[in-house]
């Protein structure tokens, strides 16, 4: 997740504007904006919607098509293709019948935001509240006429006992159903009250004073923000005395007013505006929905590409092991741990095929070459007998009649003929010896023993070559058979020291070495031999030839050596695999259990 958001850090940044500047659209035409609500504004917030929205889309198709060829097309796979395109559809078409759906409800129920009966109760609901104001206002005005008419006629008893004129202010207090009737003088003192608590009495502004001085009628004083109603009136029957009577509103109506009235600007806003509110929440709807779009399409291709990029490369194996290529590797991806678990299967069902098939050309070959020289040692080994009998004839038929002179080069020339029958005769049983290799006799048997006896045998061959012997145990088990395997181990050794010994012809200052590495694991035994000899020499490049029959490097060798040590490992179970080194040779030998 981490990764997606990283490499599409870009999208998800012009969306998340584009989004913001569609939503600040959206609340700019229902004027909730900071913006100020005016044409040009709109005109601006739309191109600049429609200008984001066009770079978002040429970002997402771009990459969209930038992924199609990394992850799709590379494969070269049509059914990848196929299913790409069968889950974008899918997810296309329901997208876009939803856009379409949730567009015509939002026009629907914005139409009927706008019905007419709504209109009427918004409008009925507020002008209600007004007719409420205003009637608690008209009747202020009448109650402080009634109670400045009732003070005055009662001029004479009032003026005489101020215990009974605030007893009167009282009393017209509840007949009149209002909350405070005070008696002030022109400069807003405060004389008498139907309060007893004087002090939370608040006078009338200057301004609703100065209106009453020289006016008998009566004054509204409207404090909206206190909830409050008041009139004042001169009293024309009492020297420098008015009547400033104030009636509280219902709790909260001012509130309830002023809610009212941004309500009903609010409505008829959004009614005038409702064109451009489909718009702007059509540009909004349209943003989500392209970078849900994309997220799918993206994931769909991610998710796809890893599942049919195994399945490609699977085909692409089977294909190539069809045509005998058993050097295939499946490549080992990241992807689901089915399909990792089936490609390791895979790859390791080629190993082990490729290892059958070797083991059987090698087996073929050995056969082969089995045959022939069973049948090179019968066709020599017959004539050598009377070729034998013959040198004797002539030698004890003519060692008497040849001069003494020319007895000694006779002597020789007999020498030489029986060398080369003893040659002949070494290298028939070298022969008889590969084509009646036995099957081995498999037992229990130390490896660390026979690799011992065989060094120790060897080393008087060369003592000036130090030969190391390392292991990862002090015994190593293997079901085997103790004289092939120590055949194979004593050719090798002696390879090895043969090899140091010709370099040595014309180096004699360097260090004579032979690294002997024996590891055993659970479920095989790995053999390593190393030399600092002469190596392969020429022929390194092709160093499969080294285990043919009758191939040898060596002046008198006879190349059936290297063969019987293949022929022996392959018998066990093993592969034996030569490698040319900077400084010498190295034979790696690995026997599974």
């Amino acid at each position: 997740m981490v990764d997606f958001i990283k490499k599409n850090i870009f999208i998800i940044i012009l969306f998340t504007i584009t989004l913001f500047i569609g939503f600040v659209t959206f609340l700019t035409f229902i004027d909730k904006s900071f913006i100020q609500l005016t044409q040009n504004n709109l005109q601006y917030l739309l191109v600049l919607n429609i200008g984001l929205l066009a770079l978002l889309f040429g970002f997402i198709f771009f990459e969209v098509k930038k992924t199609i060829k990394n992850d799709i097309d590379k494969d070269g796979l049509s059914s990848n293709k196929k299913y790409i395109t069968y889950f974008s559809l899918f997810t296309l078409i329901p997208s876009i019948l939803i856009s379409i759906f949730s567009l015509f409800l939002f026009s629907f129920a914005l139409e009927k935001y706008f019905d007419k009966k709504v209109t009427t109760v918004v409008n009925n609901s507020y002008e209600l509240a007004q007719s409420y104001v205003q009637e608690v206002r008209n009747k202020i005005e009448s109650d402080i006429v009634l109670i400045a008419f009732d003070t005055n006629k009662a001029k004479n008893f009032l003026n005489a006992n101020e215990n009974e004129f605030k007893r009167f202010l009282k009393t017209q207090k509840l007949i009149r159903d209002v909350d405070e009737v005070h008696i002030i003088d022109q400069n807003k003192n405060l004389i008498l009250s139907s309060s007893d608590d004087t002090s939370k009495y608040i006078p009338p502004v200057d301004d609703a004073l100065k209106m009453v001085l020289t006016d008998d009628r009566p004054l509204k004083i409207i404090n909206a923000f206190e909830n409050t109603s008041s009139a004042i009136m001169r009293l024309q029957n009492f020297d420098d005395r008015f009547l400033y009577v104030v009636k509280l509103l219902g709790k909260d109506i001012s509130r309830y007013l002023t809610e009212s009235q941004e309500a009903i600007n609010f409505y008829y806003t959004v009614e005038e505006k409702s064109t451009g509110i489909k718009i702007s929440f059509a540009i909004i709807y349209i943003i989500v929905v392209t970078l849900l779009l994309f997220l799918s399409i993206t994931i769909a291709i991610r998710f796809s590409s890893r599942f049919f990029r195994s399945i490609n490369n699977l085909i692409l194996a089977s294909v190539a092991i069809g045509d005998g290529n058993l050097n295939t590797k499946v490549p080992e991806i990241k992807t689901d741990k089915d399909l990792e678990l089936l490609n390791r299967n895979f790859n390791s069902m080629i190993s082990k095929l490729k290892d059958q098939q070797e083991k059987l050309i090698i087996n073929e070959r050995h056969e082969a070459w089995g045959n022939l020289a069973r049948k090179l040692a019968h066709e020599i080994k017959n004539p050598l007998t009377p070729i034998q009998l013959t040198i004797d004839r002539i030698k004890n038929k003519f060692s008497d009649q040849i001069n003494s002179d020319e007895q000694d080069t006779f002597k020789d020339n007999l020498k030489i003929i029986n060398n080369q029958i003893k040659q002949i005769e070494k290298l028939v049983n070298q022969f008889s010896d590969f084509a009646r290799m036995p099957k081995p006799i498999l037992q229990e048997n130390d490896l660390i023993s026979i690799f011992n006896d065989n060094i120790k045998l060897l080393q008087e061959l060369d003592k000036n070559i130090e030969i190391k012997f390392n292991k990862n145990s002090e015994k190593i088990i293997f079901n085997c058979d103790q004289e092939q395997l120590g055949r194979v181990f004593f050719n090798l050794i002696k390879n090895a020291i043969e090899s140091i010994q010709q370099k040595s012809e014309n180096n004699k200052d360097f260090s004579k070495k032979i690294a002997i590495d024996i590891n055993d694991y659970n479920d095989h035994i790995n053999i390593t031999i190393v030399d600092n000899g002469i190596g392969f020499g020429i022929f390194a490049a092709n160093i499969k030839d080294i285990l043919n029959p009758y191939f040898t490097t060596k002046k008198n060798g006879t190349g059936l050596g290297l063969s019987i040590v293949s022929k022996i490992v392959n018998d066990h179970n093993g592969k034996i695999e030569f490698i040319p080194i900077d400084d010498g040779a190295k034979i790696d030998i690995l026997f599974k259990r």
